[in-house]
């Protein structure tokens, strides 16, 4: 593998995607020759600082490798913990070309544009001395299971609810509903109030509610979230970023309610189901969702959209269409990754169906013993392996927790069994450390919105 003058070998190499280059791989190998001291910094809410002291190179003949190896590096950080201020320090060629980058129309103006409005602070890039001290703000959440509570689990098809007492479930329910496709926030906030009173008829009382749903949560206001897709920014605005805490106060009033990320209480019931903490939770499905519960059992904040953190260096990656980016992790763990590697492996797929169906339609192979089918989950157990690696560089985490329809059935337990294969092979001294897995019935029945039910400390 070789690119920007920088090369690395690897044992492993998906049979479908033989130009794959890990970051980490990338990385590692960049570092070797790089004397140069850089700081990077990225502020995100409440002061909370993620800094990283690296390295470049810092000669004409490397400023592409340079340029590009830092660029990268602080996308990651932003899809990782989040955040609207940059600070650089140590080298003015590389503050510049950032600058460059996020700002209006440049390189990486949809990602300014995101974390502006999910912070609602206007995006900066700023040349610092001195880099700000790193600074963390976990919470600790989940396990509160004495008293009368609800979980409530907004999915995109359905919404769950359960009513849990001292720990036991006395009722759930699951209800189709259309969110994605309704612009009316009235026609949301109806769903969620009679969930919750749904729930509630069955208690004596309400202690407490915690919410699970897809999105980007800042003190339990949805930032952004895809379950409102069709509502018009000024409605967004006035009736969406408050939408769980005003349903719960208009329901039961002034009662403890925690809305977090489903990827991370996806992680919370990882956690309650293993018996342990550090855990990484990864669901490869529409989209590659991801969650974390990190060494003490606290949920970090973080952003944790794994989906748009870069894992492949290839030029010619494929492209996400809502980034505009290559190399992200969308294309690598969710149903694209499959699509995009069946035509490889000779499966014709129809172009009429959804992306869901065409998924079904590969895993069926796959249940049929078709080697073409096996090819396709191989080489996503390959990327997975290597970028485990990644993650683990990232997270320090113990366990990692795989979900999702992609690793459902024999395709998943293809991938499973690569995935730690290449770990072994090609990352030994992280093999021992981290420990990727599959649901077992315990997490089944502790399940998401039982996990939200747990969140808030009444």
């Amino acid at each position: 593998m070789e690119r920007f003058g920088i090369t690395a070998q690897l044992q492993h190499v998906p049979p479908l995607d033989p130009e794959f280059f890990p970051l980490l791989r990338f990385n590692q190998a960049f570092l070797e020759g790089a004397k140069k001291p850089v700081g990077i910094a990225v502020e995100r809410a409440g002061g909370q600082m993620a800094v990283c002291e690296t390295f470049i190179h810092g000669t004409p003949d490397m400023a592409d490798a340079d340029r590009y190896y830092i660029h990268r590096l602080v996308k990651t950080l932003l899809w990782m913990k989040g955040g609207f201020r940059i600070y650089v320090s140590g080298d003015e060629g590389i503050f510049q070309s950032l600058k460059a980058a996020y700002s209006p129309g440049g390189e990486r103006d949809f990602d300014r544009d995101f974390m502006a409005g999910v912070f609602e602070h206007p995006f900066e890039v700023l040349w610092a001395d001195t880099l700000p001290a790193a600074k963390d703000a976990p919470l600790p959440m989940g396990g509160h299971l004495k008293g009368c509570r609800i979980g409530f689990d907004a999915g995109g098809s359905d919404r769950k609810v359960s009513a849990v007492v001292d720990g036991e479930t006395v009722y759930s329910e699951e209800v189709v509903w259309f969110p994605k496709t309704n612009a009316d926030p009235d026609y949301h906030y109806d769903g969620i109030v009679a969930a919750l009173k749904s729930a509630a008829s069955h208690m004596p009382r309400v202690d407490a509610v915690g919410v699970s749903s897809a999105g980007v949560f800042i003190n339990n206001r949805t930032m952004r979230a895809s379950l409102f897709l069709q509502v018009p920014k000024d409605l967004y605005d006035a009736k969406v970023k408050d939408i769980y805490l005003r349903a719960v106060k208009d329901t039961f009033g002034d009662i403890p309610v925690a809305v977090i990320n489903d990827g991370d209480v996806s992680a919370l019931a990882g956690a309650m189901s293993l018996g342990e903490n550090s855990v990484l939770g990864i669901a490869m499905g529409t989209s590659e969702a991801a969650g974390y519960v990190d060494a003490q059992g606290r949920v970090t904040g973080w952003l944790n959209e794994l989906a748009f953190v870069p894992v492949d260096v290839q030029p010619d990656a494929m492209a996400d269409e809502w980034s505009g980016d290559i190399g992200c992790g969308v294309k690598y763990f969710s149903q694209d990754g499959v699509i995009k590697l069946a035509p490889r492996a000779g499966i014709q797929l129809d172009e009429a169906a959804s992306p869901a169906e065409k998924l079904k339609a590969v895993q069926a192979l796959m249940e049929q013993g078709s080697e073409a089918a096996a090819k396709v989950y191989e080489s996503i157990g390959v990327y997975l392996g290597h970028t485990l690696a990644f993650y683990y560089d990232l997270y320090a985490c113990r366990h990692v927790l795989l979900l999702g329809r992609v690793m459902s059935g024999k395709g998943g337990d293809l991938i499973l069994d690569t995935a730690k294969r290449v770990l072994a092979e090609e990352y030994p001294g992280i093999a021992d450390k981290l420990l990727p897995s599959l649901p077992d019935e315990r997490f089944r029945r502790v399940g998401q919105s039982m996990a939200a039910a747990s969140l808030a400390e009444a």
